[in-house]
C-alpha cells in the first residue's frame, strides 16, 4: 500500500485543519488506517486510527474531542479533522496503515510521508 499525505500547513491557535490521506496499491487487506505525528525531539506518537470497513474510530486521549477521523472507501482516503488547534499540536503528521487494531505505530505497516502542521500561539 502507497500512501500520500497532505493537507498541513500554518495556523493560528484556535484555528482548524484537514488532513487527508490518499491510498493506493493492495488496501483489500487493510484492516485500520491511522494518524500519527511527531514533534521535533519527540517519538511518535498515535493520533487517531478507523476501521476502514467499519468506521468505528478511536482516538489519543490528547486529541479526543477536538480531532475527527473518517474515510471515503470510493476515494480511498482518510481524513483527519483538527479543530481547536494548540500549539502543542505542532508536529509533522503521519498516515499509516495496520492489519490489527492497535495504537503502537511498530503495527503499522505501510507508512505515508509526513506533512506539516505548525499551531502558532
Amino acid at each position: 500500500v502507497q500512501l500520500q499525505a497532505s493537507g498541513g500547513g500554518l495556523v493560528q491557535a484556535g484555528g482548524s485543519l484537514r488532513l487527508s490521506c490518499v491510498a493506493s496499491g493492495r488496501i483489500s487487506n487493510t484492516y485500520v488506517m491511522g494518524w500519527f505525528r511527531q514533534a521535533p525531539g519527540k517519538e511518535r506518537e498515535f493520533v487517531a486510527a478507523i476501521f476502514w470497513r467499519g468506521g468505528r474510530a478511536y482516538y489519543a486521549d490528547s486529541v479526543q474531542g477536538r480531532f475527527t477521523i473518517s474515510r471515503d472507501i470510493a476515494r480511498n482516503t482518510v481524513y483527519l479533522q483538527m479543530n481547536s488547534l494548540k500549539p502543542e499540536d505542532t508536529a509533522d503528521y503521519y498516515c499509516a496503515t495496520s492489519g490489527i487494531v492497535s495504537r503502537n505505530l511498530r503495527d503499522f505497516d505501510s507508512w505515508g510521508q509526513g506533512t506539516q502542521v505548525t499551531v502558532s500561539s
